[in-house]
């Protein structure tokens, strides 16, 4: 199993200084501890929530910060950048990394940022497939023109070249049901998680994902990377007090932003939103600690993520060790090592 942290939130009450502070120090320690992977969300137009509105200078800097640890994106939207400053960005942050960059990539079920910049959400996902179909064609290096309903261009290349061919890793979050299987075809790794949909909900999607995956002629059975909020305390006892109150806010404020969009365009059937938004504000804490998150001692997450890992058959974890951005920063640390110290060697 690969082991990666997600990031986004910024503590409640640090200052952006702060922030880019605390991030780089987990940066740091995941450089030494041994984490495979550190992602960065894209978050714009959110100062209170997050300060990664440019995860791919975040990337660069990270990059440039270790020589071990991978850095991805989770998940760039694609529907709000032109592929083909995307694709040269990309390309250029895989040879400045030397092939530790893991390209994730998503449109958001949020109109938030699409309305700051003047973007119908209702055409997120048609933008979102033609950018990613002009950049896999800029990333073979050769000249092409393309005429698409968004975007059309003329005898173009785009430079550099990938340093890994035929192109970085790329994986795409998965929400919707109706997004596995064509995921799948595409023969992309995905993101998933817990916080719209129930465990036997989640294993379902990704059997048919896997299904898919098999009849579109892909080698192996696909891919999955969970995120999923995690805390790690020496006791089960402070494992289960000390993360309440962040994580029955964040799932609250979940609820809120599912039903925030309910009857626009592109956001999906009402009703599943309002099912969805229902569920995540109903949800007691015993709910929350027994089918939404990874919270426990070393032993006991390795318990958790044992099972889950049985129950999904998923090959990774995103762990977002700030969920609502009430703990503090000696929390994460310590998170961060019980999950690399005790956690990891048992799961490798």
């Amino acid at each position: 199993m690969e082991f990666g942290l997600f990031a986004e939130q910024t503590r409640r009450g640090a200052s952006q200084d702060d922030a880019f502070r605390e991030m780089f120090a987990l940066v740091d320690a995941s450089e030494a501890w041994g984490l495979d992977v550190f992602w960065l969300a894209e978050m714009l137009i959110n100062p209170t929530r997050s300060v990664l509105s440019a995860p791919l200078l975040v990337a660069s800097w990270i990059a440039a910060r270790t020589r071990r640890l991978r850095v991805g994106t989770a998940v760039q939207l694609l529907p709000l950048n032109h592929p083909l400053r995307v694709a040269g960005e990309v390309t250029t942050l895989d040879h400045l990394s030397q092939g530790r960059f893991d390209f994730g990539i998503g449109r958001s079920g949020s109109p938030r940022a699409y309305d700051a910049l003047g973007v119908p959400y209702a055409e997120s996902q048609e933008r979102f497939f033609e950018a990613l179909e002009i950049m896999l064609e800029a990333w073979k290096g050769e000249r092409f023109s393309y005429e698409g309903k968004f975007f059309r261009f003329t005898d173009v290349a785009v430079a550099p070249r990938p340093y890994r061919l035929p192109h970085p890793p790329l994986r795409m979050a998965a929400t919707t049901p109706e997004t596995f299987p064509r995921v799948a075809r595409m023969g992309l790794p995905i993101f998933v998680g817990l916080r719209g949909m129930s465990i036997p909900e989640l294993a379902e999607h990704l059997r048919v994902y896997r299904e898919a995956w098999r009849e579109a002629g892909h080698a192996g059975d696909g891919d999955a990377c969970l995120r999923i909020p995690v805390y790690a305390a020496p006791t089960e006892q402070a494992a289960i007090d000390e993360p309440r109150e962040t994580i029955t806010y964040y799932f609250q404020r979940q609820a809120d932003l599912t039903r925030a969009p309910v009857g626009r365009p592109g956001t999906g059937p009402a009703e599943r939103r309002v099912t969805q938004a229902q569920r995540l504000a109903s949800l007691s804490y015993d709910e929350i600690l027994t089918t939404k998150v990874g919270f426990g001692t070393g032993p006991g997450l390795i318990d958790r993520l044992t099972q889950l890992k049985e129950e999904l058959g998923v090959t990774g974890i995103a762990a977002e060790l700030n969920p609502g951005g009430l703990l503090s920063p000696s929390q994460e640390m310590r998170s961060l090592r019980i999950l690399t110290h005790e956690v990891m060697p048992a799961l490798k």
